[in-house]
């Protein structure tokens, strides 16, 4: 079956659909990757995005369980130069194909990917439509103009409630903004007690579960349209340790007065050079992201940069002067052949560690004890009965 992609611009591509069928308007990006097209696929913070692969072949390992991000994919459409139909791979449980049509998105092969990449360099990202339908162009172009680009896309690919991997060592809650399964695997890798709650808990909510620190996750979309999230992040900074990733990073920059804006094609790749200012060595990274941390913005806050982009001098690391926070823009968890950057995680659990040191807490039984006195001092008469308060 035939399958179309119209720009924003008016260029139309004309290929082979694979599979769901229908009408898929996002925001057209591309992604550099050789390997991993399982992992973009099911990666949270593609939400709401019509992903162009630059690689030629996709499809050829198919789809392993194991592999997935999420459980289950958020993109809004896939295009590629070649698809194969038949993978190649002892692992391999089903195709790509299969997948697409299973959660109802729409693929598309045969096109120039090479031509609609240096497009988007060029002008940037735009947004475009998928369909198999026999729509004239000029009513394609009707209904993508009519409908706006995404900015709930952290409340559709956030976790709905509370669940935990427990652990034997340090208690870590995970605010999932669209969280990839990789930090989760990580955290309990080094035996963490981890916890995920809904991107909108509150901090008051977080206090509850008795933290030891606090992980920002990465997800989909402007960091802006999650103001709720920014107000949560700066009313934790100084009491808990918080490591930010990726939409995490953006939203502790913006937590501390630091703006952000929008890249003009960002970076989506296994391939991302970054520079650690402190050491001078340099990292690949795997990155995912249309935003980044506006430079001059830091002056001011009470912010650090301690990484960049190697490419576009861009932000991609962040720590604060005075508190136990820091964050990066690209992705530790994501091992893109490289695990340059796991060693972010042991940071993480050795600052936590240390703020425990730097602040001992009374010992439970005296908490506890404590706060029987004070509700005994109450204006209370003798005698009366001493309600648990909610």
């Amino acid at each position: 079956m035939q399958a179309r992609l119209l720009l924003e611009d008016g260029t139309l591509f004309t290929g082979t659909s694979f599979g769901s069928e229908g009408d898929s308007v996002g925001e057209v990006v591309f992604n550099t990757g050789i390997t991993g097209y399982q992992e973009v696929l099911s990666d949270p913070s593609y939400c709401g995005q019509i992903v162009t692969m630059t690689y030629p072949l996709i499809g050829n390992y198919g789809i392993i369980r194991d592999d997935f991000e999420s459980i289950r994919p958020f993109i809004h459409g896939l295009v590629v130069r070649e698809h194969e139909e038949a993978p190649s791979n002892w692992r391999a449980q089903y195709t790509v194909g299969s997948l697409l049509k299973e959660y109802g998105i729409i693929g598309i092969s045969g096109i120039d990917t090479r031509m609609l990449t240096r497009k988007i360099r060029h002008y940037g990202v735009m947004k475009g439509i998928l369909t198999t339908s026999s729509k004239s162009t000029a009513e394609l172009a009707e209904m993508m103009g009519t409908t706006p680009f995404m900015c709930d896309q952290v409340s559709r690919v956030s976790t709905k409630s509370v669940f935990g991997a427990p652990g034997s060592k340090e208690r870590i809650v995970v605010v999932d903004y669209g969280a990839k399964s990789g930090i989760i695997r990580d955290l309990t890798k080094r035996d963490c007690d981890v916890v995920v709650v809904p991107q909108d808990t509150t901090a008051e909510q977080i206090r509850r579960l008795a933290p030891d620190g606090v992980l920002l996750s990465n997800g989909p979309g402007n960091p802006k349209d999650v103001p709720e999230a920014v107000a949560t992040v700066r009313e934790l900074i100084g009491e808990f340790p918080i490591f930010g990733i990726c939409l995490g990073h953006q939203l502790f920059a913006l937590a501390c007065g630091a703006d952000t804006e929008k890249l003009k094609f960002g970076h989506r790749g296994g391939n991302h050079p970054v520079k650690d200012l402190s050491s001078g060595r340099c990292f690949i990274t795997s990155q995912n992201h249309g935003y980044t941390v506006n430079e001059e913005s830091i002056s001011g806050t009470d912010l650090i940069v301690t990484h960049i982009n190697n490419n576009d001098r861009t932000i991609e690391g962040l720590k604060h002067a005075k508190h136990p926070a820091f964050s990066v823009q690209y992705h530790p968890e994501a091992a893109p052949g490289p695990f340059d950057s796991s060693y972010l995680f042991d940071d993480f659990i050795e600052v936590i560690r240390k703020h425990k040191v730097d602040n001992p807490q009374l010992p439970r039984q005296a908490q506890m004890l404590a706060a029987w006195k004070a509700s005994a001092s109450s204006t209370s008469e003798k005698g009366e009965l001493h309600y648990a308060k909610k």
